[in-house]
């Protein structure tokens, strides 16, 4: 199976953050990795007239997304204007490319994670628990039992919650410490609701959700960095598959994706989704 075919490969040499993916791709003429990521888009190069990149912030003003490039001739102008916030709740694009093919213009949107050579976790998502209700639609209960999760609540001024029993984490309750029926209907939610969940953490909604996900591994004892360029259903049918359930440490499993309490700092109490970008290359084993 060819390099094209798999979708994956390693090179020489770093590229594992925004701009050097942007590099890559304004350089497309004569860099290898960029032409075969646009051939694995469904792109034929002798047809294309012009690539360029745009590295989309993690915040972005109103006043700043008319820069996102050929907005108007796309007929999104007005839309992101009026849908603003909208825009940046489910905003998963890192990199936006635009790919102009005579008078066609065609825009690709990249999510870019980097693995860690041990396979560590990757934050995708972290909001606080009212914003996902609004997101998803889940009620009261589930709400009070996600912010005992994250400690948003604190589980003490709840006793009969509680009833005596000695937590792990006296600033929060793991799902196993939440009374059962209020954990198995939390579990219940997002197993009902698994196809939202994965859709709106990994790809997002709107005119900057991603078309592509792009995992990048380097290994700076050689150099080199291994990387896979997946369509974004494909991705998301890999780390979304599997089971929802709790995890052996109270947290929950959504398929290959965790749900945990953030901790740390800022705003440890935000519920947080992670995922092993790595698993991704496990499609081409």
């Amino acid at each position: 199976m060819t390099t094209f075919e798999k979708g994956s490969a390693t090179a020489k040499g770093g590229f594992a953050n925004e701009r050097a993916i942007c590099s890559k791709f304004d350089n497309w003429r004569k860099d290898s990795e960029a032409q075969l990521w646009l051939k694995i888009m469904g792109y034929n190069l002798e047809k294309i007239d012009s690539v360029s990149a745009i590295q989309i912030p993690v915040r972005m003003k109103k006043e700043h997304v008319k820069e996102l490039g050929h907005v108007k001739e796309l007929g999104l102008e007005e839309t992101y204007e009026e849908t603003y916030e909208e825009l940046m709740k489910f905003k998963k694009t890192d990199v936006r490319i635009i790919i102009t093919i005579g008078n066609i213009i065609k825009v690709e949107n990249l999510s870019l994670k980097k693995a860690n050579s041990d396979a560590d976790y990757n934050q995708v998502d972290k909001r606080w628990v009212d914003t996902y209700k609004e997101m998803w639609g889940f009620d009261d209960e589930i709400a009070f039992g996600l912010k005992l999760f994250t400690g948003e609540i604190n589980p003490y001024s709840y006793p009969d919650i509680i009833k005596g029993k000695p937590l792990r984490d006296k600033r929060r309750m793991f799902l196993d410490e939440l009374p059962e029926k209020l954990s198995n209907k939390i579990i219940s939610f997002f197993t009902d609701n698994k196809i939202l969940v994965v859709s709106d953490i990994l790809k997002g909604r709107g005119g900057l959700s991603a078309n592509w996900m792009l995992v990048t591994r380097y290994n700076k004892n050689d150099d080199t960095t291994t990387w896979i360029l997946k369509d974004i259903n494909e991705a998301m049918k890999v780390l979304g598959s599997g089971n929802v359930e709790m995890s052996p440490r109270g947290s929950l499993y959504i398929g290959k994706i965790t749900m945990q309490r953030k901790g740390g700092t800022p705003d440890p109490t935000k519920l947080q989704f992670k995922i092993k970008p790595c698993d991704l290359f496990e499609l081409e084993k």
